[in-house]
C-alpha cells in the first residue's frame, strides 16, 4: 500500500471512531483515559528497556522512573475535569461553555521519549474525544508502535471503538507529512526539523522549542547543598536527553568555591582545564553554533568521559566544565543533551541573570530556567527579565514538565515555548488545548449593559 492509500485508510478509520466517541459521556471518556494510564504503568519497565535497546538513548532506571510516574501525572491532571458537552458557566458574563473534539490529531513522536510522549499527548487527546495518529521516529518505531498497541489492547477490553490509536509501522518523511496534512490538528514534540514540519503541515499545530535551562544561584539562598544536588540531578537524569535538563551553573564569585565543593560532594567530575574545554567543544559542537554532534547525545557519563579522553571515577554523576565565556562566544553554553554542564562565575546574582539571558538568546529562548532563591523580588526580576515560559524556583530543571506533581504546571511531554521559539503556546500542553470550546452567549439584562460612564469609570466585566 502506498503512502497516500495508507493515510486515506487511517483517516477513514479515524472518522468512524470519532463518530462513535461523539456520543460518549464524560464518565465513559474518563474511564477510557484511566485504563490507558493503568495499562501504561503496568508495562513501564518493559517499555523503558525496549526504548533504550532500540534508540541507544538515555538509561533504563531513569526511564522506568518516567514511565511509572507519568501515568499518575496524566490522571491527576485530567481527573474531575470536564471535557465533554457543557463544561462551565460564567454567570457574571452570562456565558456557557461547550466542549467539542478537535478531531483527528497527528502526534509526531520523538526518539528521546517514544513512550511518555504518546501517553501524555494521546490520553490528553482522548480526554477531548479525539483520535490519534502516531508518526514514530524511525529510530524508535518498535517502541512507539508497542506503546500504541498497549493502549489499543486496554481500550478494546474496555469496549471502546477501534482505531483510537493508530500508527505508521514503517515511518518515512513523506508519510509523516501526509499524516499531518490529513489531520485536524498536529502535535510536534521533538527536534527542530520535526517541529518545523508540524508547523508547515497547513493545520493548527502545537510544537516545542529547544531547551537550555540555566541555573542561577542567589548567594543569600539558605540551602545551597540542596540547590547543587537538585541541579546535578536535573543534569544527569536520563543521561541529559530531556529538554528541561539543567545545562549551566551560574554562580556569583562569593559562593563559587562553596558551590564547587558541593558539586564534588555530589560526585561531580569538575574541571577548568582548557584542553578539556577544547575537546568538549569539538565533541559536542564541531561546527560551533551549527548542529550538535548526534554521536554523544543521550550517552552515559562514562562514555562521555571516554570520548573526552578523561579518566573519571566509576561513581561520577556528571561532568562540569568551567568556562570563561558565555552566549555566542561559547558553544558549550548551548543545549548539550548529555550529562555534562558548564560552570560560569559572575559578579552578583543580577549579573547571573544577565548571563543566563545571553545563553538563552543563543539557544533555548522560550523554554525554562531555574533560580535558587528565597527572595521573591529577585525571583520576579528573573522571571520578567529572562525569555522563558517557565521560571522554576528551588527545584530541578526537569520539574518544568512537573513529573513529580511538585508544582502547579500541567504534567506533560510537550513544553510550549511561545513566540520566542516559534511556538503557538507558551505553556505546558494539556487536554485543554485539544478541545474546541463553543460559547453560548445570552443577552445581558438591560441594567447590566454598560453605558458610556460605566465603560470609562466603572469596573470591567470582561
Amino acid at each position: 500500500m502506498d503512502n497516500q492509500a495508507l493515510v486515506n485508510e487511517m483517516v477513514a478509520k479515524g472518522r468512524k471512531a470519532l463518530s462513535e466517541l461523539e456520543h460518549y459521556s464524560q464518565e465513559q471518556i474518563d474511564h477510557l483515559c484511566r485504563v490507558c494510564c493503568e495499562a501504561f504503568r503496568a508495562h513501564a519497565e518493559e517499555l523503558a528497556q525496549e526504548a533504550v535497546e532500540e534508540t541507544g538513548l538515555g538509561n533504563v532506571p531513569d526511564k522506568i522512573v518516567k514511565n511509572t510516574g507519568s501515568p499518575d501525572g496524566v490522571w491527576y491532571a485530567i481527573k474531575d475535569k470536564k471535557s465533554v458537552g457543557i463544561i462551565g458557566h460564567d454567570p457574571r458574563r452570562h456565558l456557557t461553555f461547550v466542549a467539542h473534539p478537535k478531531g483527528i490529531i497527528s502526534c509526531v513522536i520523538p526518539t528521546t521519549n517514544p513512550n511518555i510522549t504518546i501517553l501524555f499527548n494521546g490520553v490528553y487527546a482522548l480526554k477531548g474525544r479525539n483520535v490519534i495518529l502516531c508518526a514514530p521516529h524511525p529510530r524508535a518505531k518498535k517502541s512507539t508502535v508497542h506503546t500504541c498497541q498497549i493502549f489499543n489492547e486496554a481500550l478494546k477490553k474496555a469496549g471502546a471503538p477501534d482505531n483510537i490509536f493508530q500508527y505508521a509501522e514503517e515511518p518515512n518523511i513523506e508519510l509523516t507529512q501526509m499524516m499531518m496534512a490529513a489531520s485536524d490538528t498536529v502535535l510536534g514534540t521533538g527536534g527542530p526539523n520535526m517541529v518545523k514540519a508540524a508547523y508547515s503541515s497547513g493545520k493548527p499545530a502545537y510544537g516545542v522549542g529547544p531547551g537550555n535551562s540555566q541555573t542561577i544561584f542567589d548567594p543569600d539562598y539558605d540551602n545551597l547543598p540542596a540547590a547543587v544536588g537538585q541541579t546535578v540531578f536535573g543534569c544527569k537524569f536520563d543521561n541529559g536527553i530531556i529538554c528541561a535538563c539543567n545545562r549551566a551553573f551560574i554562580t556569583p564569585k562569593s559562593i563559587s568555591a562553596q558551590v564547587v565543593e558541593l558539586m564534588k560532594a555530589e560526585k561531580v567530575y569538575y574541571t577548568d582545564d582548557p584542553a578539556v574545554r577544547d575537546r568538549a567543544r569539538q565533541l559536542l559542537f564541531p561546527n560551533g553554533l551549527g548542529p550538535i554532534n548526534g554521536k554523544p547525545v543521550g550517552q552515559g557519563v562514562q562514555e562521555i568521559a571516554r570520548l573526552l579522553e578523561l579518566d573519571i571515577p566509576e561513581d561520577t554523576s556528571i561532568i562540569v566544565i568551567k568556562v570563561d565565556r558565555y552566549g555566542t562566544d561559547e558553544p558549550l553554553c548551548r543545549e548539550k543533551m548529555v550529562p555534562l554542564a558548564v560552570h560560569i562565575e559572575c559578579e552578583d546574582v543580577r549579573d547571573a541573570i544577565r548571563i543566563a539571558k545571553a545563553n538563552l538568546l543563543m539557544e533555548g529562548a522560550g523554554h525554562s530556567s531555574v533560580i535558587h532563591s528565597n527572595n521573591q523580588e529577585l525571583v520576579e526580576y528573573a522571571a520578567t527579565t529572562l525569555p522563558v515560559s517557565r521560571m522554576l524556583v528551588n527545584c530541578p530543571g526537569v520539574f518544568s514538565a512537573n513529573p513529580a506533581l511538585a508544582n502547579g504546571l500541567c504534567p506533560t511531554a510537550t513544553l510550549g515555548c511561545g513566540s520566542w521559539a516559534g511556538c503557538s503556546v507558551s505553556e505546558n500542553l494539556g487536554f485543554e488545548q485539544l478541545i474546541n470550546v463553543s460559547r453560548i452567549a445570552y443577552v445581558y439584562p438591560e441594567n447590566e449593559i454598560p453605558d458610556h460612564e460605566a465603560v470609562w469609570n466603572g469596573t470591567a466585566v470582561f
